[in-house]
Order: structure tokens, then C-alpha cells, then sequence
């Protein structure tokens, strides 16, 4: 069976109807959450600390559900209006763009703290069209370009993709360099057809210095365990819809976010008081 990628554009393989079969997939849900899990080991970001995140190919919002859950804000964007469509049925908290990564960005510099993508980069390497400005490398230029600039400094970007061959890991590599990255490929469970997983993990600034992680081996994940933690998840998300209730975070986590809201230009953040999470009144 060929990869989507080399079917159709991501806006036109993934219509309404493919756009729900895969957000209902249970399969690709597990699959989905294991790997943004594993991104946000390799991006590595301090504990317990506030950090604003892009989620590039977002998607209908599946990576983004466990940003939440960790805790962290985050902005999406995606190629695709249908996906966009769903994570918008689905109430994700993340802002969504509807944007085409191949374009390079326009946030500000230093937006973000960190990004990350999942089995999105591949998409980057079919040219759609015989226009120069359609060349995988054109596109690739433009991407890691700006994505090194909307990144703060220092900061880490984590891209999990499909590549077919060592030439195109080689191509995308020297194009982020050159846009400015360190950094380099991780890959988990080289020998293993089925689990095989590659990473490309960038750094900007400071962290260009840091080595490369090692990726994992010798061991293919234990499936069942994966499984039961999936379940697990998904049983209390059921529990916590159900119930009507969220998350409680303490104050000073509040605290933290609300800072970091005001510090990224976020308009009528609620003033800070004793209760938090309440809009303190003004006094006349």
C-alpha cells in the first residue's frame, strides 16, 4: 500500500471523509500519541515550566490533546481545511492556521519555545508542480528558514517523518543546517521494519552545542505495554468528559501561564488575585 503522501496533496487526500477516518482510528491514535510522546522526550524541555509550542501539521488535533495534557499552550498548523474542520469539532485548546508549511511562516521571531511535527516533513519532498518554486529543496529552504527564526534562542524543533531513501534524510538535513540548526537524525529502533522511527531533532543557538540524543534500540517497544497506557489515557479522558470536570492546576501554575500569555502579547489576560482564575474587578 503507498503512503499518502505519494497519492495526492495533503489538502486533497485528506477530504472530510479521510479527515474523520483517521481522527476515529484508534490504531492511529496509539500511534500518534506514542510518537508525540516520544517527541517531547526528545524536545526535552525544562519540567513543570510554561512553554508555547508549534505543532506543525497539526492535523485534527490529535498531538495537540496530549500538548494539553502536559501542559503546555500551543499554536497548530495544517495544510488541510477538513482537519483543521475536525479539531475544530473536537474543541482542541491549540490556535489553528490554516497555512502551508512549504511557504515558510510569518510569526513573529522567537515566538516559540520549542515545536514539533509528526509524519508531516515527508510531505515537503513531492514537488506538486514543474515550478521552480515547487522543488523540494525551494520548499524545504523556506520551511526551515523560518521556522529557525520563529523559534526563540535557545530552543529545540523535533520532526518525526517517513523518509524513502538516505538521499532524502541527506537533502533535509543539509537544508537545516544551512537555515541555521544544529542538531542532527535520531533513530529509534534501526533494525526493526515495523518500529523503525526516524527523528530529525534541531537546536537553535546554545543547544547547538548539545549532543545528539541516541535513539532507542536493541528492544522494539512492547506493544501491549503501549497499548494499556493508550487505554488507559483514553479511559480517563471518557471519565473526565463524562464527569464534566478538567484538570485542576495550582495557583502558581496558573500564575505562570497567565505570565507567559501576557509576555507573548496575548490581550485581556484577567488580572491576578487570590482566586485566580476569576477577573479581579476593577475599583472606581
Amino acid at each position: 500500500m503507498s503512503r499518502p503522501e505519494l497519492i495526492a496533496p495533503p489538502e486533497i487526500y485528506y477530504g472530510d471523509t479521510e479527515a474523520k477516518k483517521y481522527t476515529n482510528n484508534t490504531r492511529i491514535q496509539q500511534i500518534q500519541a506514542e510518537m508525540t510522546y516520544r517527541a517531547l522526550e526528545l524536545l526535552n524541555l525544562p519540567p513543570d515550566e510554561p512553554a508555547f509550542l508549534l505543532d506543525i501539521g497539526c492535523g485534527s488535533g490529535l498531538s495537540g490533546e496530549i500538548l494539553d495534557e502536559e501542559g503546555y499552550l500551543w499554536a497548530g498548523v495544517d495544510i488541510a481545511p477538513s482537519m483543521l474542520e475536525v479539531a475544530l469539532e473536537r474543541e482542541v485548546e491549540g490556535d489553528l492556521f490554516l497555512h502551508d508549511i512549504g511557504q515558510g511562516f510569518g510569526f513573529r521571531p522567537g515566538s516559540f519555545d520549542g515545536a514539533i511535527s509528526i509524519s508531516v516533513l515527508q510531505w515537503l519532498l513531492n514537488a506538486e508542480t514543474s515550478h521552480p518554486t515547487s522543488s523540494p529543496p525551494h520548499r524545504l529552504n523556506r520551511f526551515f528558514t523560518t521556522l529557525h527564526a520563529a523559534l526563540r534562542n535557545p530552543a529545540r524543533a523535533v520532526l518525526q517523518f517517513y523518509p524513502t531513501s538516505d538521499d532524502q534524510v541527506q537533502l533535509i538535513t543539509q537544508i537545516a543546517q544551512r537555515a541555521g540548526f544544529g542538531g542532527g537524525v535520531v533513530v529509534d529502533y534501526p533494525n526493526s521494519k515495523k518500529a523503525r522511527k526516524v527523528f530529525l531533532v534541531l537546536y537553535v543557538g546554545d543547544g547547538g552545542a548539545a549532543q545528539v540524543p541516541r535513539g532507542l534500540e536493541n528492544e522494539e517497544p512492547n506493544e501491549a505495554e503501549g497499548r494499556v497506557k493508550f487505554e488507559k489515557r483514553r479511559e480517563r479522558e471518557k471519565r473526565r468528559e463524562k464527569s464534566g470536570k478538567t484538570k485542576v492546576r495550582d495557583r502558581d501554575w496558573i500564575l505562570k501561564k497567565k505570565d507567559l500569555y501576557r509576555r507573548r502579547g496575548k490581550e485581556d489576560v484577567p488580572h491576578d488575585s487570590k482566586y485566580t482564575g476569576r477577573k479581579r474587578k476593577a475599583v472606581f
